[in-house]
């Protein structure tokens, strides 16, 4: 049998509450989901030519929230910038150490894995003070990716007694292996930071090693199917390049606004509704 090895969450330590475990999805047509989250919400997601876009909110910490719609475990290969959130290797989806979820679980993944005790927080820079660029590995800045593979269900098998089996001739079955442990319940730190100005115009978004926090792990062994269930690649910029690629509209400057500005008209003084 052809085990691949995933790393699990089971706890994170902090003040937060515990995160819902079970969230069931429609029945007819089960869809994985994967939120973007800031300060505990999910920003919006943008459709532009096939691809999937948020916002990036340069020097905030931000956390990836995975779904699991499915009534079986699931193993989730996790990217950020090309580089595995557990251990920053560049590999395929089928050979990542992944996370693993719960059936119907929801998972809240704040950094970068350190160690089995300690993550370091996502959090939106550029691409010079990037975890990618201290490592050297800058091709696949922006993009975060998302491969869930379900656990392979075996068959079921009919029952034969020993008896049976002896008259045909056949071992007895050995006594079955008790399956891996479950998860604790993970609970969710809510990001933290303050927002920082900046010219944004000629910089790209990256993430960056931010703080320490508690998330302790512990590893699994699972067999997964072949071939992933759902696949999420979503690319992340700042608002001036979601702009110039015609996703968002273009912010009119004050200063424009204000040299537009002139004197007296011919109306009268208008009572706004909040104050009728």
């Amino acid at each position: 049998m052809n085990y691949r090895r995933a790393c699990l969450l089971v706890a994170v330590l902090g003040c937060a509450a515990a995160l819902p475990v079970m969230l069931r999805a429609s029945a007819d047509r089960p869809s994985a989901g994967v939120e973007i989250m800031v300060r505990g919400v999910s920003q919006p997601k943008f459709v532009h030519n096939g691809r999937l876009y948020v916002e990036a909110l340069k020097g905030r910490e931000y956390a990836i929230r995975l779904r699991n719609p499915y009534p079986l475990r699931v193993a989730v290969a996790l990217s950020v910038d090309g580089l595995n959130t557990i251990d920053a290797r560049e590999t395929s989806a089928a050979d990542a150490r992944k996370w693993v979820l719960d059936p119907y679980e929801i998972v809240t993944i704040s950094g970068w894995q350190t160690s089995q005790t300690e993550a370091r927080r996502f959090e939106f820079t550029i691409e010079a003070q990037s975890y990618g660029a201290a490592l050297g590995k800058t091709a696949n800045l922006g993009m975060i990716t998302a491969v869930f593979f379900k656990e392979r269900v075996p068959a079921p098998v009919p029952y034969t007694s020993n008896e049976e089996k002896s008259r045909r001739g056949q071992a007895p079955a050995p006594a079955a292996a008790a399956p891996p442990a479950s998860p604790a319940e993970p609970r969710q730190d809510a990001a933290d930071a303050s927002a920082g100005r900046s010219q944004l115009a000629d910089q790209y978004a990256a993430t960056g090693m931010g703080r320490r926090t508690d998330h302790i792990v512990t590893q699994v062994w699972m067999d997964l199917e072949n071939t992933p269930s759902q696949t999420f690649n979503i690319r992340y910029e700042f608002r001036p390049q979601l702009v110039r690629l015609g996703i968002l509209a273009p912010t009119l400057d004050p200063l424009d606004r204000r040299e537009r500005a002139r004197g007296f008209d011919d109306s009268f003084s208008p009572v706004p509704p909040g104050l009728r």
